[in-house]
């Protein structure tokens, strides 16, 4: 949503002040509006590749419940874990949730292809943590990476996983 300017990004970007004074649309907006044009497009390349690893494997539930699992938990953990932030826009949070889910789910198929696929995120969310973001990634993206919101977007995978695992699986 880079096409439709600042007002825009403002207007629907993760502010914590006005989340705390009420304005709940930005948990989920916020992850739907970039930086630009880079960073949009960054994203979209980034679903791109998920979906076409992991749609075999991934239900329209666990697509649609991960989105929304990880976007509510990047937000909620900004809030919550990280005071010091005051602003954040991009989907890459939920990416990383997308990941794990699509992960554990591809595990069931492809045990030591997903197993591989968890340890290369845990290591780079482990360099993200303690070295900061990959190099050459706020150059690309345009502005600065929030590499807290990658660690958030992971664990809501995770939730998502658990919860989807409720659901019983449709036998064909």
């Amino acid at each position: 949503m880079s096409l439709l300017g600042d007002a825009a990004r403002l207007a629907l970007r993760f502010d914590a002040t006005a989340v705390r004074d009420g304005q709940l649309w930005r948990l989920l907006t916020a992850h739907l509006v970039h930086l630009g044009n880079a960073h949009a497009a960054l994203n979209a390349v980034g679903l791109g590749l998920l979906a076409v690893l992991f749609a075999p494997t991934l239900r329209a539930l666990e697509w649609t419940a991960g989105g929304l699992i990880s976007a509510l938990t990047v937000s909620l953990g900004l809030l919550w874990l990280s005071p010091e932030l005051d602003w954040y826009v991009g989907l890459s949070g939920v990416l990383h949730g997308l990941f794990v889910i699509g992960a554990v789910s591809m595990s069931r198929s492809e045990g030591w292809l997903a197993l591989g696929l968890l340890a290369g995120l845990a290591m780079k969310l482990a360099w993200e943590q303690f070295a900061g973001p990959v190099p050459g990634s706020e150059l690309t993206a345009g502005g600065p990476v929030v590499v807290d919101a990658h660690l958030y977007g992971a664990v809501g995978g995770w939730i998502a996983t658990v919860a989807t695992r409720l659901v019983p699986r449709k036998r064909v």
